[in-house]
C-alpha cells in the first residue's frame, strides 16, 4: 500500500477516536513534520483548531482552554526544540490537574541520533509529568494498526481526564511525504474501516469509601468539637450545597479558598469564611481557634498564614478528601486520606452521621463555629474599610483592585488571577457574595509564566474574563497577546505596575538593599503601551479609582483586549498591607479579648 495512503488513513483513525472521545478542540503549531496530524485536525468536522505561533505560549493557551472547560485539549506541535517549549504548560498541567493530550510529531526511528536536522530525543521528553507516555507505530493502513491508533487516541483522552487529571503525551514518528491525501468521503471511510461496531470508550466510576470507613470517619467527625471544613483550589466543581449543608449540621466553619468556588454563587454561605488569611495572622487569635479535627477537599489553599496554622497544630487530626490519588498534604500530619468523589462522600458522611447519633447533633454546640462567624465578620469590615480609605489622588494601593472587582463584576464573569501578590491579594480582598463567578489561577507549580496565555485559553470558553497580574508576569507572557488578535477574543487585562516583582518585598531578601533591586526588585521600565498596539489591543493608563471603574466597565462590556495599567509602588504596597493587617488585628483583640484571654 502507498505510503501518503497509509499516512492518511492511521492517522485519520487517531483524530477521528480523539473526536469520539470528547477531544473537539486542539491548540495547533505550524511546521512541517506534524503536517498530516495538523491538516486531518482541520480537516475533522468536530474539531476546532486554534493557531497559535509560539510553542511556548500555545501549551498555556491549550491549559487555560482545558481548566476553563473541564474538558481535554489537543496540543500539536512538530519535532526538535519546539515540543520541548510545551514543558513548562505540562508541568503546569500535572500539578493543577488539568487534562491535555499532547501530540509532538517526530523523525522516524533512522533519522534519529544519527544529525539529522530539527531531531531531538523526544522519547519521555517530559519525564515524569505525563501520567502516559507513548512513541507511536510508524503508520500503517492494515486493520490491525487502524484499531491501534484508534485505541492509542481513546485511551489518551481516557487517561487524561481520570482522577487525577493531568497530560499524556503521543510522540509521532513520521516520514515523507508528509502530505495526507483529504477527499471526500474520508471520515466515513475511516469509520468502514472499523472492525467492531462503533469507536471505542473508557467508563470509569466514582471512587467510594466502604461503609464501616465511613462509620468509623462519621463517629470521629461526632466526637470533634472544634472541627473545620477547608475547601483549596478545586480542578472538578466541589458540591456547594452539600458542603454548606454538612457545615449547618455539624456546626464546623468552612474556610474556602477563592480558588474552590465556593465564595461565590446562590448557595447559602453563613457558614464560608473568606477573611482567615486576615484572622490568622493575629497570634492570639490563632491561639483561641486551635481546631481538633479538620476535613480538606480540593489542594491547600493560598493562604500562607493558614499553612502556619496548621502547623501549629500538629496534632490536630486532618482528613483529606481527594477523587485522585495524588497526595496534597505540605503540613505532613494528614491522618486519613480518602480517595472518593466529593459529592458522594459529603452525601454518604452525612447519611451515616444522622445514623449514628441523630439526638447528639442537635445538641452539639455552636459556640465554636459562632466565634469563626463573628470573627469573620469583624475581619472583613475592618478589611474593606481600611483598604478602602485611600484618599483619592494619592499613589493606588493594590489590595483594592480586588475590592473594586468585587463590586464591578457582572455575575458568572471570569476573574483569572496571576501568581504573587494578585493571588493574595484575590484571597485577602474578595469577599463572598451571592453572585457567581469563576475564580481561575495557575496554581499548580505555582510560576508567573504563561499567565496571559492561560487566561486567553479560558476567554475561548467563559466570558467575560478579567484577568489581573503584575507587571513582571505580563512581560513573561507578552507573546501570549497574539492569540486575542488571531482569534478575536474579547478579555480585560489589569497589568499593576510596580515596576518589578512586588512580592519580594515581603520576603527576608528585602532586608538585604545592596543586593535587592538588582536580584529580587528587578525594575524593568518598560512602556507598555507598544507592545498593547501591536497587537491591536486598547491600551490605557489610570490614575484614580473613578478612572478604573470606569475603564473595567468599559473593557467588560466591549470587545477585543483592554489593557488596563495601574501604577502601583512596592514599598508603599508594603506598608499599606501591614498597616491593614495590624489594624485587623487590632480589631480582633479589641473585639475578642475576652476569647482571647481565655487562652493565655
Amino acid at each position: 500500500m502507498r505510503h501518503q495512503e497509509a499516512v492518511t488513513s492511521y492517522i485519520a483513525a487517531f483524530v477521528d477516536q480523539l473526536a469520539q472521545a470528547g477531544v473537539n478542540n486542539a491548540v495547533v503549531c505550524p511546521g512541517s513534520r506534524s503536517t498530516p496530524l495538523a491538516m486531518l485536525l482541520s480537516e475533522h468536522p468536530d474539531v476546532r483548531v486554534w493557531m497559535h505561533v509560539d510553542e511556548r505560549s500555545a501549551g498555556f493557551f491549550a491549559l487555560g482552554r482545558a481548566k476553563a472547560s473541564g474538558k481535554p485539549v489537543a496540543l500539536l506541535c512538530s519535532s526538535g526544540t519546539a515540543a520541548a517549549n510545551f514543558f513548562p504548560a505540562v508541568v503546569e498541567a500535572a500539578y493543577a490537574r488539568v487534562p491535555l493530550v499532547v501530540l509532538t510529531a517526530d523523525r522516524p526511528h533512522e533519522l534519529r541520533d544519527v544529525g539529522a536536522p530539527q531531531a531531538i530525543d523526544q522519547n519521555r521528553l517530559y519525564g515524569h509529568y505525563p501520567k502516559w507516555f507513548v512513541d507511536m507505530a510508524l503508520p500503517e493502513a492494515t486493520d490491525t494498526m487502524l484499531e491501534y491508533a484508534r485505541m492509542a487516541a481513546m485511551r489518551a483522552a481516557a487517561t487524561a481526564v481520570s482522577q487525577p487529571a493531568g497530560p499524556v503525551h503521543l510522540n509521532f514518528p513520521l516520514r515523507e511525504p508528509l502530505v495526507p491525501e483529504i477527499s471526500g468521503g474520508l471520515w466515513e471511510h475511516v469509520r468502514e474501516r472499523l472492525v467492531g461496531q462503533a469507536g471505542k470508550a473508557v467508563y470509569e466510576g466514582a471512587p467510594v469509601p466502604a461503609a464501616e470507613q465511613l462509620d468509623a470517619l462519621a463517629q470521629a467527625v461526632l466526637a470533634a468539637k472544634r472541627g473545620l471544613i477547608v475547601c483549596g483550589p478545586a480542578t472538578e466543581p466541589l458540591p456547594a450545597d452539600l458542603l454548606t449543608e454538612l457545615a449547618e449540621m455539624l456546626g464546623f466553619p468552612i474556610l474556602a479558598d477563592p480558588l474552590s468556588q465556593l465564595r461565590t454563587g446562590p448557595h447559602a454561605n453563613d457558614w464560608i469564611i473568606d477573611s482567615y488569611d486576615a484572622i490568622l495572622r493575629e497570634p492570639q487569635a490563632v491561639a483561641a481557634l486551635a481546631p481538633d479535627f479538620v476535613i480538606r477537599f480540593g489542594a491547600m489553599p493560598v493562604s500562607k498564614a493558614f499553612l502556619l496554622y496548621l502547623k501549629q497544630y500538629p496534632h490536630c487530626r486532618q482528613l483529606l478528601v481527594d477523587p485522585g490519588k495524588g497526595w496534597r498534604d505540605p503540613t505532613l500530619f494528614a491522618a486519613d486520606m480518602v480517595v472518593a468523589d466529593p459529592a458522594r462522600f459529603c452525601a454518604d458522611l452525612m447519611r451515616h452521621i444522622k445514623a449514628a447519633c441523630s439526638a447528639e447533633l442537635s445538641r452539639k454546640p455552636r459556640t465554636w463555629g459562632q466565634l469563626w462567624q463573628e470573627m469573620d465578620k469583624a475581619a472583613r469590615a475592618a478589611l474593606s474599610a481600611f483598604a478602602d480609605a485611600e484618599p483619592e489622588g494619592e499613589t493606588l494601593f493594590e489590595g483594592r483592585v480586588f475590592l473594586e472587582l468585587a463590586r464591578l463584576m457582572p455575575a458568572d464573569a471570569v476573574l483569572f488571577a496571576g501568581n504573587s501578590m494578585p493571588i493574595r491579594d484575590l484571597d485577602a480582598f474578595f469577599g463572598k457574595s451571592r453572585r457567581p463567578h469563576t475564580f481561575l489561577a495557575n496554581r499548580g507549580a505555582n510560576g508567573i509564566d504563561g499567565v496571559v496565555s492561560t487566561a486567553l485559553g479560558a476567554a475561548t470558553v467563559k466570558q467575560p474574563l478579567v484577568l489581573v497580574l503584575g507587571d513582571l508576569s505580563f512581560y513573561h507572557d507578552l507573546n501570549g497577546l497574539l492569540a486575542a488578535k488571531l482569534h478575536g477574543l474579547r478579555a480585560t487585562i489589569i497589568v499593576i505596575n510596580n515596576n518589578g516583582g512586588g512580592i519580594f518585598s515581603f520576603l527576608p531578601q528585602a532586608e538585604h538593599p545592596e543586593h535587592f533591586e538588582q536580584l529580587f526588585g528587578t525594575p524593568l521600565g518598560l512602556e507598555y503601551r507598544y507592545a498593547v498596539d501591536m497587537y491591536g489591543g486598547r491600551f490605557v493608563r489610570i490614575g484614580s479609582w473613578e478612572a478604573f471603574r470606569r475603564e473595567v466597565e468599559r473593557g467588560i462590556t466591549g470587545d477585543g483586549l483592554t489593557v488596563i495599567e495601574v501604577p502601583a509602588d512596592r514599598a508603599d504596597n508594603l506598608a499599606r498591607h501591614r498597616g491593614i493587617w495590624s489594624k485587623v488585628a487590632a480589631c480582633l483583640r479589641d473585639r475578642f479579648s475576652g476569647e482571647f484571654s481565655a487562652c493565655d
